[in-house]
């Protein structure tokens, strides 16, 4: 397709907003319904594996480590949508909230394998890992600040708090998800070179949104 759009201009700048606009157009007729459900397949899928499957030694760690990594991308993937529409001009917006709630989900069933599965509700070991175990810590503080943001996504929302309360308020994500890249290196124990590109890239988008904010 991209070879189709360079063929009819020699100016990569329009080719990059024709593609861009074609691209935005199938967008626009998607309804965010679909993407909801094809965001819960992943996780309905690991479920399944996880119960019936048999294929994990440890099939509890497996669940609650796959759930937070999930989580860990969309997360990241609902800050590409904004990057995507400066620089490639494809209009996404209308699935932030849709990826930002799938991030949400899956990081409130992480937090819930952890709480329910793998510690079985023994409220003192929940206390003190929460406080002995930097990288728990980490991760709930992340979960915390994620709470307000999935409370506040409806649109009502904008109109009651304001735009400008409402866009100040949900910048908290930066530090959502740069926490989430920190947890997921320090559960990891060791650094690995899937947790360091995640980190990466999520140094790189927060670092691109903070520049923007700056620049304004």
């Amino acid at each position: 397709m991209m070879e189709w759009i360079f063929a009819k201009t020699s100016d990569p700048m329009t080719a990059i907003a024709t593609f861009g606009a074609r691209v935005s157009n199938v967008a626009r007729k998607v309804p965010t319904w679909p993407v909801y459900l094809a965001g819960m397949v992943p996780g309905a899928w690991l479920i399944w594996q996880t119960v019936f499957g048999g294929r994990y030694i440890d099939p509890v760690r497996a669940l609650e480590t796959q759930l937070g990594l999930y989580s860990l991308q969309f997360l990241l993937a609902s800050l590409t949508i904004t990057p995507l529409l400066r620089f490639a001009r494809i209009n996404m917006l209308k699935f932030r909230k849709v990826l930002g709630l799938l991030a949400f989900g899956y990081l409130t069933l992480h937090f819930l394998t952890w709480l329910f599965l793998d510690l079985q509700f023994r409220w003192g070991q929940i206390g003190a890992d929460l406080v002995k175990r930097p990288y728990i810590t980490v991760g709930f503080v992340a979960l915390l600040i994620l709470v307000p943001l999935a409370a506040t996504s409806w649109q009502g929302a904008i109109r009651k708090m304001g735009a400008q309360t409402w866009a100040r308020l949900h910048r908290l994500v930066y530090i959502a998800v740069l926490l989430g890249a920190v947890h997921f290196i320090m559960q990891e124990k060791v650094w690995t070179l899937q947790s360091i590109i995640y980190l990466i890239i999520a140094i790189l988008l927060v670092g691109i949104r903070l520049a923007w904010i700056r620049r304004w």
